[in-house]
Protein backbone atom coordinates (compact mmCIF):
# COMPACT_ATOMS: atom_id res chain seq x y z
CA UNK A 1 0.00 0.00 0.00
CA UNK A 2 2.91 2.28 0.80
CA UNK A 3 4.61 1.88 -2.61
CA UNK A 4 1.00 3.18 -3.72
CA UNK A 5 0.86 6.40 -2.01
CA UNK A 6 4.54 7.36 -2.82
CA UNK A 7 3.78 6.62 -6.59
CA UNK A 8 0.60 9.16 -6.06
CA UNK A 9 2.90 11.45 -4.30
CA UNK A 10 5.48 11.51 -7.07
CA UNK A 11 3.08 11.50 -9.75
CA UNK A 12 0.70 13.83 -9.09
CA UNK A 13 1.86 17.10 -7.85
CA UNK A 14 -1.51 17.95 -5.89
CA UNK A 15 -4.37 15.47 -5.36
CA UNK A 16 -7.38 17.31 -7.37
CA UNK A 17 -4.67 16.08 -10.29
CA UNK A 18 -5.98 12.47 -9.31
CA UNK A 19 -8.15 10.62 -11.35
CA UNK A 20 -11.49 9.74 -9.86
CA UNK A 21 -11.00 6.86 -7.86
CA UNK A 22 -12.38 4.24 -10.38
CA UNK A 23 -9.85 5.35 -13.30
CA UNK A 24 -7.10 5.86 -10.65
CA UNK A 25 -7.69 1.97 -9.32
CA UNK A 26 -7.14 1.35 -13.28
CA UNK A 27 -4.17 3.65 -13.73
CA UNK A 28 -2.88 1.79 -10.91
CA UNK A 29 -3.48 -1.55 -12.42
CA UNK A 30 -1.91 -0.82 -15.17
CA UNK A 31 1.16 0.47 -13.83
CA UNK A 32 1.37 -3.08 -11.82
CA UNK A 33 0.34 -2.61 -8.44
CA UNK A 34 -1.99 -5.24 -7.32
CA UNK A 35 -5.51 -5.04 -6.97
CA UNK A 36 -5.74 -6.09 -2.89
CA UNK A 37 -3.01 -3.17 -2.59
CA UNK A 38 -5.12 -0.49 -4.69
CA UNK A 39 -8.34 -1.10 -2.64
CA UNK A 40 -6.66 -0.87 0.60
CA UNK A 41 -4.51 2.54 -0.17
CA UNK A 42 -7.88 3.88 -1.80
CA UNK A 43 -9.45 3.13 1.49
CA UNK A 44 -7.08 4.73 3.57
CA UNK A 45 -6.47 8.02 1.06
CA UNK A 46 -10.34 8.06 1.54
CA UNK A 47 -10.11 8.20 5.39
CA UNK A 48 -7.75 10.81 5.31
CA UNK A 49 -9.67 12.86 2.93
CA UNK A 50 -12.62 12.25 5.63
CA UNK A 51 -10.08 13.64 8.44
CA UNK A 52 -8.28 16.12 7.06
CA UNK A 53 -11.74 17.71 5.86
CA UNK A 54 -13.12 18.33 9.53
CA UNK A 55 -12.13 20.78 11.33
CA UNK A 56 -12.33 20.90 15.49
CA UNK A 57 -10.85 24.20 17.28
CA UNK A 58 -10.40 22.08 20.23
CA UNK A 59 -7.22 20.66 18.68
CA UNK A 60 -5.34 23.68 18.13
CA UNK A 61 -4.33 23.68 21.98
CA UNK A 62 -0.84 24.29 23.29
CA UNK A 63 -1.13 21.81 25.46
CA UNK A 64 0.33 18.44 25.92
CA UNK A 65 -1.03 15.98 24.42
CA UNK A 66 -0.63 12.43 26.57
CA UNK A 67 -0.96 9.02 24.66
CA UNK A 68 -2.80 5.95 25.65
CA UNK A 69 -1.60 2.61 26.17
CA UNK A 70 -3.26 1.55 22.88
CA UNK A 71 -1.67 4.80 21.10
CA UNK A 72 1.66 3.51 22.06
CA UNK A 73 1.57 0.33 21.74
CA UNK A 74 0.21 0.41 17.95
CA UNK A 75 2.75 3.72 17.10
CA UNK A 76 6.14 2.42 18.95
CA UNK A 77 7.75 4.94 20.93
CA UNK A 78 9.89 6.01 17.40
CA UNK A 79 6.66 6.94 15.92
CA UNK A 80 5.99 9.01 18.91
CA UNK A 81 8.49 10.73 19.35
CA UNK A 82 9.09 11.67 16.29
CA UNK A 83 5.51 13.48 15.69
CA UNK A 84 6.10 14.89 18.93
CA UNK A 85 9.44 16.77 17.42
CA UNK A 86 7.25 17.35 14.50
CA UNK A 87 4.81 19.21 16.35
CA UNK A 88 6.98 21.03 19.08
CA UNK A 89 9.13 22.13 15.94
CA UNK A 90 6.22 24.18 14.58
CA UNK A 91 5.90 21.84 11.31
CA UNK A 92 2.66 19.92 12.38
CA UNK A 93 -0.48 21.50 14.13
CA UNK A 94 -2.28 20.04 16.71
CA UNK A 95 -5.15 19.17 14.41
CA UNK A 96 -2.51 17.56 11.75
CA UNK A 97 -0.96 15.47 14.42
CA UNK A 98 -4.45 13.77 15.58
CA UNK A 99 -4.96 12.86 11.78
CA UNK A 100 -1.56 11.11 11.29
CA UNK A 101 -2.35 9.50 14.74
CA UNK A 102 -5.30 8.74 13.27
CA UNK A 103 -3.99 7.21 10.28
CA UNK A 104 -1.22 5.31 12.05
CA UNK A 105 -3.30 3.23 13.54
CA UNK A 106 -5.95 2.82 11.08
CA UNK A 107 -3.10 0.60 9.13
CA UNK A 108 -3.77 -2.51 11.49
CA UNK A 109 -0.01 -2.98 12.83
CA UNK A 110 1.98 -2.52 15.36
CA UNK A 111 4.44 -0.53 15.82
CA UNK A 112 4.48 1.58 12.86
CA UNK A 113 7.37 1.77 11.42
CA UNK A 114 9.39 5.22 11.18
CA UNK A 115 9.27 5.41 7.61
CA UNK A 116 5.71 4.48 7.20
CA UNK A 117 4.98 6.98 9.40
CA UNK A 118 6.73 9.32 7.59
CA UNK A 119 4.87 8.66 4.56
CA UNK A 120 1.93 9.29 6.57
CA UNK A 121 2.94 12.86 7.57
CA UNK A 122 3.48 13.13 3.86
CA UNK A 123 0.66 12.13 2.54
CA UNK A 124 -1.01 14.42 5.18
CA UNK A 125 0.54 17.45 3.58
CA UNK A 126 -0.09 16.59 0.20
CA UNK A 127 -3.58 16.14 0.58
CA UNK A 128 -3.96 19.60 1.72
CA UNK A 129 -2.09 20.73 -0.65
CA UNK A 130 1.03 21.85 1.42
CA UNK A 131 5.03 21.22 0.61
CA UNK A 132 7.07 20.25 3.84
CA UNK A 133 9.43 22.79 4.61
CA UNK A 134 13.24 21.73 3.90
CA UNK A 135 13.57 20.97 7.56
CA UNK A 136 10.67 18.13 7.56
CA UNK A 137 11.88 17.19 4.07
CA UNK A 138 15.11 16.21 5.29
CA UNK A 139 13.67 14.53 8.64
CA UNK A 140 10.72 12.49 5.92
CA UNK A 141 13.61 11.40 3.39
CA UNK A 142 16.26 11.10 5.57
CA UNK A 143 17.62 7.66 7.00
CA UNK A 144 16.13 6.15 9.14
CA UNK A 145 19.20 4.28 10.35
CA UNK A 146 22.32 5.59 12.25
CA UNK A 147 25.07 3.95 9.86
CA UNK A 148 23.51 4.64 6.66
CA UNK A 149 24.94 6.65 4.13
CA UNK A 150 23.62 10.13 3.73
CA UNK A 151 20.99 10.01 0.64
CA UNK A 152 21.47 12.45 -2.56
CA UNK A 153 18.07 14.13 -2.80
CA UNK A 154 17.81 15.44 -6.97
Amino acid sequence: MFDILVYLYETYYRPDACPEPAALARKLSAVGFDDVEISEALDWLNGLTEMAGTTNPALESSGTRFYIAQEVDTLGTAAVGFIQFLELAGLLTASQREIVIERALALDEAPVTLGKLKIIVLMLLWSQGKEPDALMFDDLFGSDEEDAAPRLLH
